[in-house]
């Protein structure tokens, strides 16, 4: 990923904090012409900067409302199976390797109680998984978000 300059900074906080607004309402906000803006955004996908769009998707709206964590001990061998398993389950939508006693941080999101426990059981069932710690989030205290760290970036420059 390359290196991000001060403009780079300033077109980043100005969709994170309006993640719709278009080329040229950019462009007049930050006062830098259409071109520049069209230019710098194609920049940033191509080095990776943008996450993927989904992450806006809220999972309620899908019908999902648990949200759960579950982490997994596992035999470090058989790690990158086990993450290609976890991806074949629709309900997870993230996961982390970890360091540390856990190996893998899983990120779950379920309908119900009932297919959470489901869910739990088919991890559980992955050759290579030793043993599962589930915890259901009960709130989301600091929601995701990128500004402080673009506001930091901008400040080493």
């Amino acid at each position: 990923m390359r290196a991000l300059d001060s403009t780079d900074l300033r077109l980043l906080l100005a969709l994170s904090q309006s993640p719709r607004a278009t080329t040229v309402a950019l462009s007049e906000q930050l006062q830098l012409s259409r071109n520049t803006v069209q230019a710098r955004l194609a920049s940033l996908e191509a080095s990776g900067a943008f996450l993927s769009f989904e992450r806006s998707i809220n999972q309620v709206a899908l019908g999902y409302p648990l949200t759960a964590f579950t982490t997994v001990y596992a035999k470090q061998q058989e790690l990158a199976a086990i993450a290609h398993e976890l991806a074949a389950i629709p309900q997870v939508v993230q996961a982390y390797g970890l360091s540390g006693p856990t190996d893998l941080l899983v990120h779950i999101v379920c309908r119900t109680a009932e297919e959470l426990f489901s869910v739990n059981a088919k991890v559980l069932e992955i050759h290579g998984v030793e043993r599962t710690e589930t915890a259901l989030a009960i709130s989301e205290v600091v929601h995701y978000r990128m500004a402080p760290l673009i506001d930091e970036a901008a400040k080493s420059l």
